[in-house]
């Protein structure tokens, strides 16, 4: 057995403005915080048992014990955002944009696995992933399935 155990409850993002994040996620996209520290730190439950949390940049150095120079924003990795149908990546991605969003890939057929994404970029340079695949659920359990499963055994 692994000691550790196969979790992640908070992804931590080193967040340049936070301001403009709070205002993209809270009053652009409806998000309810789970804590708000106003110029330190905002907390969203995006899943049971799981965090995210956009950390005002500094603080963030501090907290890690790394000088400015050190630490950069976000580098190499998205968040997606799975939805049941193509019109709901449209919808989402539309919606981003509208909360001053960058889109940087439109709504399109993507090159593996029968996925229909798109890429938008918060205000922050956090890059999203919107995507609908067919080949993808979440069981009533949470456990994530690639491949088949029945309709009515989905959440999402």
């Amino acid at each position: 057995m692994n000691p550790i155990g196969q979790n992640v409850h908070f992804i931590t993002l080193s967040t340049p403005d936070l301001q403009a994040a709070r205002d993209f996620y809270v009053r652009g996209l409806g998000w309810e915080p789970l804590l708000d520290v106003p110029g330190e730190i905002v907390f969203f439950q995006i899943a049971p048992g799981t965090v995210l949390g956009l950390f005002e940049a500094v603080k963030f150095q501090q907290d890690l014990g790394l000088d400015r120079e050190a630490a950069a924003g976000p580098s190499g990795l998205t968040l997606a955002h799975n939805v049941g149908s193509r019109a709901e990546v449209r919808s989402v991605v539309a919606a981003m944009e509208e909360a001053g969003g960058q889109v940087l890939t439109r709504p399109e057929d993507g090159a593996f696995g029968g996925i229909f994404h798109a890429h938008v970029r918060d205000p922050n340079g956090v890059i999203w992933e919107i995507a609908h695949n067919p080949g993808w659920r979440v069981a009533q359990d949470g456990a994530v399935v690639f491949g088949d499963l029945p309709p009515d055994d989905s959440v999402s």
